[in-house]
């Protein structure tokens, strides 16, 4: 049982159809292309599926009519939130491999993050804090030069207040745009601080994603690291990944696992990092409380994230040990040929190298859901050719 309908919840249909060969049911507040037509995803709208007592009836009806196992899992921060806030109402019916509420609203909040990365020397960019009470100062002597990065430090809280020339991160060339772009945020009802950070230099090839697996004791048990090659570049879809190449890093990833552990965890997680090249370092951006969107690429690495799930919190045959993935791999969403496009010639014969070798998915493209089913064909190929437009009008040639 997912909650969401976009490309997160289609990535863990399709691992738990590849795992165990069955369909997922998915409940959201509208449809989405990624999960329409489909053959391992019945989709069910619920327009008031975010008010907390609609989900627990909805959920609890749907497990009335429904006999066996049931996993629950959140494909967006919003639902994987109100999934652990409910989690007494709906422990009897669903396994769901969440943390505390109180813990993760805590690790969420960027600012209060970063206080942890300082505690495991876990490198991040500079930051100064926002509060609606200081927002009028905040700006004055910053340790860091323009242009810098604007953001919530609360994704979750930050989209319940839509506004006009909304996007998921800013950048500000100067004072007064920054002034504006804090004032517009505030304006919208948004209560929380936000945090203004140096930019780190480079393209979207310098991001990388580290996803791992905490079992029901807090223990890490798999680690998965992507190098980014291409994110979104629209308002509101900025920093999704497009593009990923699975690489080793065991040093980066047990400074990772100390930090799950110590505060004790639960779930799947992943985080966003850059490489900084000024300093080689790799600098942490924030943690997400569930798969990530691009979540494909960790299960197509060979290392499917239903499988984790199921076998930690039902099988009871997990594997011991922390499994470091070492198996490199190309996954993508979008036409090969626009990451050949932005791509360093360097890059593109690492692609085309897995490519050939087979290792290379593609998380809409999967056969058994695209043969003889025309309407599903037809949605895939023409969101592909639509990401040709989309990074025409938002890729600049500065950002590379």
């Amino acid at each position: 049982m997912l909650l969401g309908a976009d490309l997160n919840c289609y990535n863990v249909a399709r691992a738990f159809h590849e795992e165990y060969g069955v369909a997922s049911y998915a409940f959201g507040k509208y449809p989405l292309g990624a999960t329409q037509n489909s053959r391992i995803v019945n989709f069910t709208a619920v327009p008031d599926l975010a008010e907390g007592d609609v989900m627990v009836k909805t959920l609890r009806d749907f497990a009335k009519k429904n006999e066996g196992k049931r996993v629950l899992m959140g494909c967006t921060d919003e639902y994987a939130m109100m999934i652990m806030e409910h989690k007494s109402e709906l422990s009897d019916l669903y396994v769901m491999p969440y943390s505390d509420p109180e813990l993760v609203a805590e690790i969420t909040q960027k600012d209060i993050f970063y206080d942890y990365c300082d505690r495991f020397d876990i490198p991040h960019p500079a930051t100064v804090v926002v509060t609606p009470e200081n927002k009028g100062e905040a700006l004055h002597d910053l340790p860091f030069d323009y242009p810098i990065i604007i953001k919530a430090t609360s994704s979750a809280e930050y989209w319940l207040h839509p506004f006009e020339g909304m996007k998921k991160v800013y950048v500000a060339h100067s004072e007064d745009e920054a002034e504006k772009i804090i004032n517009d945020i505030y304006a919208s009802g948004y209560p929380m601080n936000l945090v203004l950070q140096d930019l780190i230099p480079g393209d979207d090839s310098n991001m990388y994603v580290l996803t791992a697996y905490s079992d029901a004791q807090g223990k890490v048990r798999m680690m998965c690291l992507g190098h980014v090659l291409l994110e979104e570049h629209t308002p509101k879809g900025l920093g999704n990944h497009c593009a990923i190449i699975t690489e080793q890093n065991k040093a980066l990833m047990e400074k990772y696992k100390a930090f799950l552990e110590e505060i004790g965890f639960v779930g799947l997680s992943n985080f966003d990092i850059k490489y900084d090249s000024r300093d080689s370092s790799y600098r942490a951006f924030e943690i997400n409380t569930r798969q990530g969107r691009s979540n494909y690429y960790v299960t197509s690495s060979g290392n499917n994230i239903a499988r984790l799930v199921v076998q930690d919190r039902i099988t009871g045959d997990l594997p011991e040990g922390c499994h470091y993935n070492t198996n490199e791999i190309y996954w993508r969403y979008i036409p090969d040929s626009i990451v050949y496009k932005y791509m360093s010639p360097d890059i593109n014969a690492r692609v085309k190298a897995l490519k050939k070798a087979g290792k290379a998915t593609s998380s809409l493209r999967y056969s058994y859901d695209l043969r003889f089913n025309p309407k599903r064909w037809i949605f895939v190929t023409v969101h592909e050719h639509n990401h040709h437009k989309k990074f025409k009008r938002y890729y600049k040639v500065e950002e590379k």
